[in-house]
């Protein structure tokens, strides 16, 4: 009876393929117990929100790929649809974590879908199977965005990880262009007043609009699109605050001894303009003289450093201070000795 359906214990939403039923505001763990042992799958939504190991794997693993991230954990109890059949319309990663799961992947019903893409589970399961396999721990398997899959879980209980990577798309340049189109007069006219009862009135609006819309992409900058994407993807994603108030007390006592690492914070790019260096973060822009790039470039390759190894770039006073304000503003992160520096 159960079979396909989820429960969120975060939300208490009780998630099935055609619908959503809110069960409750608050989370009660027995129920959370009943419904798994009644056959749904638990599932942990946003876990990069919540849990440490899987903030850094996401924060990571975004930083790499420039693609937003976002994890899940879905709990499937014996012999039990974990999930019907369906398509994401994000990139997906499956880790298995614990017992086994077997899984039937089929061919998208659309290519490359976007959020507006939904599929029905009885739609999705009519389409052709591509190949079936078991998952079991230590094993991942990848799934680009709109590919069919369902999974069931074997003789036991199974635990898996879905890490979601949802891409950047041509889509959202489209979109950009379209909101800078926004910007010109001329592309927010009212259409003439009837174009609706009468088709070639409507057609003529339409098509001279096209043709403007046309004249004004093609006066617009690429490297300027870029930036704008690189920077919005970057103000999007915030680094992890934990650590930042010992280094805050830490920071008055660095010296050339100090260990310091690039912490965990996507960065846009690094600029120089009219003479200053600055550096884009999710929250701020940090500006400094152009003359330490240098050094900001070593500190941010993400190896750890002694304050002391940027001598050849920079005298001892100026390298403290330069290295005491990028720990104060979040982008450096100071290494006790002893330390593991990659905790």
């Amino acid at each position: 009876m159960r079979d396909g359906e989820t429960v969120d214990p975060t939300t208490w939403t009780k998630r099935v393929r055609t619908g959503a039923v809110t069960v409750d505001d608050a989370v009660d763990p027995d129920r959370v117990l009943d419904e798994y042992a009644a056959g749904a799958t638990v599932v942990l939504q946003s876990l990069q929100r919540w849990w440490p190991p899987v903030t850094r794997f996401c924060r990571d693993l975004e930083t790499t790929l420039t693609h937003a991230v976002q994890a899940n954990a879905y709990l499937t109890g014996p012999d039990a649809v974990g999930l019907a059949p369906h398509h994401d319309t994000h990139d997906v990663f499956v880790l298995q974590i614990h017992g086994t799961k077997h899984w039937v992947v089929r061919e998208p019903l659309v290519d490359a879908p976007l959020r507006r893409h939904r599929s029905e589970p009885d739609t999705a399961g009519r389409q052709p199977v591509l190949f079936e396999t078991e998952l079991r721990p230590g094993t991942c398997m990848y799934l680009p965005r709109g590919v069919v899959h369902s999974a069931r879980a074997q003789a036991g209980s199974s635990l898996h990880l879905t890490i979601g990577v949802l891409a950047t798309t041509a889509a959202d340049v489209v979109r950009l262009v379209g909101r800078l189109a926004g910007d010109d007069p001329a592309l927010r006219r009212t259409l003439p007043l009837g174009w609706a009862h009468d088709p070639a009135v409507a057609v003529a609006a339409v098509k001279g609009i096209l043709d403007e819309l046309v004249e004004f992409t093609a006066g617009l900058d690429a490297s300027d699109l870029a930036g704008r994407l690189t920077d919005g993807f970057v103000t999007s994603r915030r680094g992890a605050p934990q650590g930042r108030l010992l280094d805050l007390e830490r920071s008055s006592s660095i010296d050339d001894d100090t260990i310091v690492v690039r912490r965990e914070t996507p960065v846009s790019r690094i600029d120089e303009v009219d003479g200053r260096l600055r550096i884009r973060t999710a929250d701020r822009t940090v500006e400094s003289p152009a003359v330490v790039g240098p050094v900001v470039h070593r500190l941010f390759d993400g190896h750890p450093r002694r304050v002391g190894e940027l001598a050849d770039l920079a005298d001892a006073e100026s390298r403290v201070v330069l290295v005491r304000r990028l720990v104060r503003e979040g982008l450096l992160r100071i290494v006790p000795d002893g330390s593991d520096v990659d905790a």
